[in-house]
């Protein structure tokens, strides 16, 4: 009796997910409309001064940042569907630079995360001026050779979704300091992201990745996150043929680590 009971509280968890991701899903989809409505008002004002009228430099950078950040979050929205997409086995993959992908991830992380604190920061100045002015910041993102250069054969939207989640979670539970490290052997790429938050202690460190779980003592700063972050992003990693693995002690800080192939296979994923 009790291994029916079982089977049929599994059976109602499962039907509960999938009702969840159904309507996680459809919001999404309904929320791509006003934010492409605003897109499209803040370009219209910065690109038609002629009927308008002018913009002062500082109305001109609020509007660049508006614009800038309601593109992330389209993209935002366009990543957790890719999220089903990858369960689907829909996958979009190309060549790109995983160093430039991570940097740019970087900076949006920063606009987004930290506020004003990093309004200075110039997209167009060189990545090298960046970072030397992160550094005394705690942020800092080390390329090893062997990756400046390289390439991947993968799905970049997927791998800069994969990035973003871990960098925000990062941002969200430091306490001074994230650290950023790509190296690569043996064809695969390895990515890891550590802050010095609270830490999460072994026991949890299943839990962080399920999904609409939170851990509540990992938390340092306020949020009101559903736990799908880490959730879809090793749903992300695995899907791509790899995984993220996590190194963490309570008190102790995290570090994330993610390991994806170079080159997609649809065998390894």
């Amino acid at each position: 009796m009790k291994a029916e009971d079982q089977s049929n509280k599994d059976k109602q968890q499962s039907s509960e997910q999938f009702f969840r991701d159904i309507e996680i899903e459809f919001l999404v989809h309904e929320l791509k409309g006003p934010m492409a409505v605003i897109e499209t008002g803040v370009r219209t004002l910065l690109e038609r001064v002629e009927k308008y009228g002018p913009l002062t430099p500082r109305q001109e950078k609020i509007l660049k940042r508006s614009l800038r950040n309601s593109r992330k979050a389209r993209g935002m929205l366009n990543g957790l569907l890719e999220i089903g997409r990858s369960e689907a086995g829909c996958f979009l993959c190309c060549q790109f630079q995983p160093a430039k992908s991570a940097y740019d991830v970087l900076l949006d992380a920063l606009e987004t995360v930290t506020g004003s604190e990093f309004d200075q920061l110039d997209r167009d100045t060189d990545p090298e001026t960046v970072l030397t002015f992160l550094a005394p910041k705690g942020i800092s993102l080390k390329v090893s050779p062997q990756v400046v250069d390289s390439e991947m054969h993968q799905d970049e939207t997927k791998f800069r979704q994969i990035i973003n989640n871990l960098i925000q979670n990062a941002f969200h539970h430091r306490r001074e300091k994230v650290e950023i490290s790509m190296n690569c052997t043996d064809n695969q790429i390895f990515v890891e992201i550590t802050d010095d938050g609270p830490g999460i202690d072994p026991a949890n460190h299943e839990a962080v990745f399920q999904r609409y779980t939170q851990v509540k003592e990992c938390t340092i700063l306020p949020r009101n996150g559903h736990g799908l972050g880490l959730a879809g992003a090793r749903i992300l990693a695995r899907c791509l043929g790899g995984d993220i693995q996590l190194e963490s002690e309570k008190g102790k800080g995290a570090t994330f680590r993610l390991v994806l192939p170079l080159t997609f296979s649809e065998d390894d994923a």
